[in-house]
């Protein structure tokens, strides 16, 4: 199994994810460089990291997605392959068509660094298949630009094809306006394309993933992942 993690000038948690997934669950991985001609043929996941991609002008990951190296992700992802963005990875990712919606600014206008609980709406996804249906993760949150909008139409639409993975919640799972963080339409923290392969999520399971700390929630998100792929379900 190879991983792949994607640098972009202003990312800065590419070297979390690319610890926890070398270090941590000892798998094959491997930079990727925004520039140049990259075949990602040898790779079975690719991560998208946090940060600020291109310095988050214009829109956070309005400018990264005409990197070269999109071109490539886009092609990886349609082809059925296994695709995760985190946070700015999110931004990018919608920002590239890859996943509908937007991110725009928190509802509170501030930038928001905490840890927050999220529910597991959906479990049969690759990246959730090792959560129990409605438990609830402590994730750290870490971002400005990072509250999720969809029509009504969209959203009924994300609904409907079971395509919403994770919602902000309370300690017990409630989801209301009292546990959303930044604003997001329908507490929305984490969602899927339609065919299931390729994530968006604005927590950072790579922050509460490594057995040095004491929460590891995170885990449970890569866990899904590695076991999704040993089987073979993307393949």
């Amino acid at each position: 199994m190879k991983c792949g993690v994607v640098v972009f000038p202003g990312s800065n948690c590419d070297h979390d994810c690319f610890h926890i997934l070398k270090y941590v669950f000892k798998l094959d991985t491997e930079w990727i460089w925004h520039k140049g001609d990259v075949d990602l043929s040898r790779f079975d996941l690719i991560l998208l990291p946090g940060g600020y991609s291109y310095g988050d002008y214009l829109r956070a990951g309005a400018i990264a997605q005409f990197s070269s190296v999109m071109k490539e992700i886009i092609r990886f992802a349609n082809s059925g392959r296994m695709v995760l963005g985190i946070c700015n990875g999110f931004q990018v990712l919608v920002e590239s068509g890859l996943l509908p919606g937007a991110l725009k600014q928190n509802h509170t206008q501030k930038f928001i660094c905490k840890t927050v609980a999220i529910r597991a709406e959906n479990v049969s996804t690759p990246f959730s298949s090792e959560c129990v249906e409605k438990s609830v993760l402590d994730i750290p949150i870490a971002h400005h630009q990072g509250s999720y909008f969809i029509g009504s139409v969209g959203l009924q639409k994300l609904v409907d094809n079971q395509q919403v993975v994770f919602r902000y919640c309370g300690p017990e799972g409630e989801v209301t306006d009292q546990y959303n963080p930044n604003g997001s339409v329908d507490n929305i923290a984490g969602i899927v394309n339609e065919k299931k392969n390729v994530m968006g999520l604005m927590p950072h399971p790579e922050r509460c993933a490594d057995p040095a700390w004491p929460n590891l929630d995170g885990q449970i998100i890569f866990k899904s992942m590695i076991e999704s792929l040993q089987r073979g379900v993307l393949l």
